[in-house]
């Protein structure tokens, strides 16, 4: 297969990598500048960058920076390196520039209302491909979602039982009742979604907790929970609620205050807001 059709292969399948390129060459080395090499998730390897000792070297790199998605650049002096005595020894300098090959965040919106169209477009602008589910055809349709890359109406459980997120899926709970949302959010902590949001307040989301600690369900799985899903910005019409919630999606994606709980973000603005829209029913 074509070096270039295995990446896009790669991040078709939602699967990780990174490719090395040979950016620099002073002296004579066992390869030439550009060569390319892609490392996939599952370690196995497309073309070379001159093999022998650099090689694993660079393999060893590109495992660190599919992980932390952030790029790198080597040097290697073949000719001061007793590492490097292999025969593959020319006595030049090489740099390696080993770059994240990530594949395109899947959203999943599970409710299909004016809140999730406005998600649905702003999620777009910023790179996501979007499933929409609901279990009403004149919702989830392609008259309101014309570019969604699936859309579902059907039963949530049934549909819930079709899906299969991996981690690079992004799944968001919008939906027009509190029922669904519990159906939802008991599939959606049992997968490994990169990341889980749901609308509403905070007072909502601990009573869910409390029925779903009583049920057995583990509190670590609740941990990873945003919700309410959105930072904090004052957000008070379905666009400003999307714009808070893909803000957040996107520091979840670039790991950015990773470390800081979910539950203690300053949200309550944002909290008050879902808890209006609940008590007037404004949600379709």
């Amino acid at each position: 297969m074509d070096f270039y059709e295995s990446i896009v292969q790669l991040r078709a399948e939602g699967r990780r990598g990174a490719m090395a390129t040979i950016i620099n060459v002073r002296g004579s080395i066992p390869a030439y500048e550009t060569a390319k090499m892609l490392v996939r998730d599952d370690g196995s390897i497309v073309g070379t960058i001159g093999g022998g000792c650099v090689e694993a070297d660079v393999w060893q790199t590109a495992k660190q920076v599919m992980q932390d998605e952030k790029p790198q650049t080597l040097t290697f002096h073949l000719n001061q390196d007793p590492r490097y005595d292999n025969g593959l020894v020319c006595g030049g300098t090489l740099e390696v520039f080993v770059e994240p090959i990530v594949p395109i965040p899947l959203l999943y919106i599970f409710g299909a209302g004016h809140v999730s169209q406005c998600l649905y477009q702003t999620a777009r602008l910023a790179g996501f491909d979007v499933t929409v589910i609901d279990d009403r055809e004149e919702y989830a349709n392609r008259e309101r979602f014309p570019d969604a890359r699936d859309i579902f109406a059907d039963d949530y459980e049934r549909i819930c039982r079709q899906l299969a997120p991996t981690e690079n899926a992004f799944l968001v709970i919008v939906t027009r009742g509190h029922k669904d949302d519990m159906k939802i959010l008991r599939w959606a902590v049992e997968t490994p979604a990169r990341f889980l949001g749901m609308i509403g307040s905070e007072r909502k989301f601990l009573a869910i907790r409390k029925a779903f600690e009583e049920e057995g369900i583990p509190p670590q799985k609740l941990d990873r929970v945003y919700s309410p899903v959105g930072i904090d910005i004052g957000a008070i019409t379905p666009a400003e609620i999307a714009i808070a919630v893909v803000a957040e999606m996107i520091a979840a994606r670039r790991k950015c205050n990773a470390d800081l709980p979910h539950l203690a973000w300053t949200k309550k603005k944002l909290s008050n807001t879902h808890e209006a829209a609940e008590d007037n029913k404004e949600r379709p």
